[in-house]
């Protein structure tokens, strides 16, 4: 059964240079209906975009081959229509640089519960 979440978003990239982040993710987007892709390199992210452009980015900000901040920004002005959902474990203001480029993302703190995650899909949908 496809949640009503799904039925607006047909592709999401789950990025997240930690492996049981984008597992756990994909789980439980998956579950929700959505068709889920993975990644644990931003770079690798880029380039399946690329071919395939994401209705949905759910991205750490914190990675080390590129930071969520720089990936939402490279998808926003790629896909423009892409939602984009940013979260991180640190506290900094990290997306000081975005908005300064008037770029404005939606961001959650780490640990993520899943109904959380799910109303934040929810309001993302609701306001595009």
């Amino acid at each position: 059964m496809v949640s009503t979440l799904a039925r607006d978003i047909s592709v999401v990239f789950v990025v997240d240079d930690e492996a049981l982040i984008t597992k756990s993710l994909s789980l439980i987007l998956s579950r929700e209906g959505f068709e889920v892709s993975s990644f644990n390199n931003p770079l690798v992210a880029i380039e399946h975009m690329k071919v395939n452009p994401p209705d949905l980015l759910i991205s750490d900000v914190m990675m080390p081959q590129l930071s969520g901040v720089d990936l939402a920004i490279q998808t926003a002005e790629s896909v423009p229509q892409c939602r984009i959902l940013l979260f991180t474990a640190s506290t900094e203001d990290l997306l000081r640089t975005a908005r300064d480029q008037g770029h404005h993302f939606r961001l959650l703190r780490k640990p993520v519960h899943p109904a959380q995650l799910l109303k934040e899909i929810d309001q993302l949908i609701e306001d595009k």
